[in-house]
């Protein structure tokens, strides 16, 4: 798409919220037809599509903009939430050991007309940096299967399949991915 410009990468800011929201709920309705079913697709643009304020309150979330728009977004977090989305866990908000745990790959959505650009792989090559920074050797995400591609092709490995369970019943195969810090 040469009449495109690159996208710039910037750090988001809480004035971004609703955007990148929009965003999110958009590249699920986009992409992931191909891989679930219309209710899954459906319930986990409800459940799914939900920005973190916290992981963009804690400056460790991305966006990647072009003329004005968001059109990727994507982060990581020292925090010990694993994933995106309406579900909680106690210790989610936990600060984890650079030493002995992983730094969180979390939230990353494209736009449907701006995939297979390498937008995906800009936002992980920032996160990568920005946690080897603090000092975290490894990289760990939940991942939904219209993700796992991008975070194959990034040297994640799957350490566990797993079922994503959606407050409304629904279920999403999924896995746990990690890799190393380069």
């Amino acid at each position: 798409m040469p009449d495109r410009p690159e996208p710039t990468l910037r750090m988001a800011t809480l004035d971004d919220l609703d955007e990148i929201e929009r965003l999110m709920k958009a590249s699920i309705a986009d992409l992931f037809p191909a891989q679930y079913t219309e209710a899954q697709t459906a319930s986990s643009v409800v459940f799914v599509g939900h920005v973190d304020h916290v992981i963009v309150g804690d400056g460790t979330y991305f966006v990647l903009e072009a003329d004005g728009e968001i059109v990727a977004c994507g982060g990581w977090s020292r925090r010990a939430k694993l994933y995106t989305g309406s579900g909680d866990a106690d210790d989610d908000d936990r600060i984890i050991d650079p030493a002995t745990e992983s730094a969180r790959v979390r939230a990353m959505f494209v736009r449907g007309d701006w995939t297979r650009r390498g937008l995906g792989t800009r936002i992980l090559e920032a996160c990568e940096r920005a946690a080897r920074e603090e000092g975290f050797s490894r990289l760990i995400l939940a991942a939904t299967l219209p993700g796992m591609l991008l975070y194959q092709n990034f040297g994640f490995v799957t350490i566990e399949l797993i079922d994503i369970p959606l407050p409304d019943g629904t279920i999403l195969a999924g896995a746990v991915m990690d890799r190393p810090i380069s």
